[in-house]
Parts: structure tokens; sequence; C-alpha cells
């Protein structure tokens, strides 16, 4: 008579409990994407607010106003005011350089904002609350005489 060979029953279910202990360990690491989602935007934010502070400020150089405390460039037909050649930290004037919209995708707010920082760029579907409970936003803080415009990303509460 011939022996027939292959799995048992028992072996087959440790097997399917092995995957199942994998899969609950493993599973969180991917499920969590709209963090990552949700910093990698900010990363791009950071990136666009650093691109027209740099095309702001070649306007104010040419122009001749890189070096005063207030001015005021033309971008894109909007008048956009100018704090030693950047953009002053208002809506108004972020909004008119970057160019997004802050009726449904992003959140301008120069209220609600860490101390020193002039303004904070946020998506619009992730209020940041109070402050410090859920850093997940972009800094605006305004240049200076002897300072360029410093933009931060807080991504630790996203």
């Amino acid at each position: 008579m011939k022996q027939q060979s292959g799995f048992t029953l028992i072996e087959l279910v440790v097997v399917i409990i092995v995957l199942g202990i994998l899969a609950v360990t493993a599973a969180p690491k991917f499920i969590d994407l709209q963090t990552d989602a949700r910093a990698a935007t900010l990363s791009g934010m950071q990136a666009a607010v650093k691109g027209a502070d740099s095309l702001v400020y070649a306007k104010a150089a040419i122009a001749g106003d890189e070096g005063k405390a207030t001015a005021t460039v033309s971008v894109n037909g909007t008048d956009v005011n100018l704090v030693y050649g950047y953009p002053k930290a208002t809506v108004a004037d972020l909004s008119a350089v970057l160019e997004i919209d802050t009726t449904n995708e992003w959140t301008i707010d120069v209220t609600k904002k860490p101390a020193g920082v002039g303004a904070v760029i946020h998506p619009k579907d992730f209020d940041p609350g109070a402050l410090g409970v859920n850093e997940c936003y972009v800094t605006y803080k305004e240049a200076t005489a002897t300072t360029p415009p410093v933009v931060e990303v807080k991504k630790t509460k996203c």
C-alpha cells in the first residue's frame, strides 16, 4: 500500500495562526498612511513657501526694495506687502504669493500661532486646535533686517 504525504490539518492551522499574528503586528505600520501623507504634504508646502519667498525677493531686488522695512511688489496682478524683500505674514500676502486654495484646501492662520511666528499654514481638514496639541502645520516667521524668513514644518502629531 502507498503512503500518502502532505500537510496535516494541525500543521495548516499552525501556519494560519502564525500568519495571523504577523498580519496583526505588521498591519498598523502599513495602514497609517494618512499621517505619512499629511506630513509629506506639509513638506511640500514648506518647499512652496521657500520657493515663493525666493521669487518675491528677486522681484523686490530688481525694484531695489529688498533692504526696505516695508515695500510693495506686484505678483500676478496683486500687490503684496513686503518686509525686507520677503512677503509679510498676513493671510492676503501669503495667499497671493502661494496661490493656494484657502477656501477648500488650506488655512493660513495669523491668530492661533506659536510665539514669535507670523503665520501658521495647515490643511483645511486638520485644525491644529490648541497649539502644542496637534502639531501638524507649517510656520512662517517674517524676515528681519538681518535674517530671511524662517519656514519650518511641525509634524510631530499629524
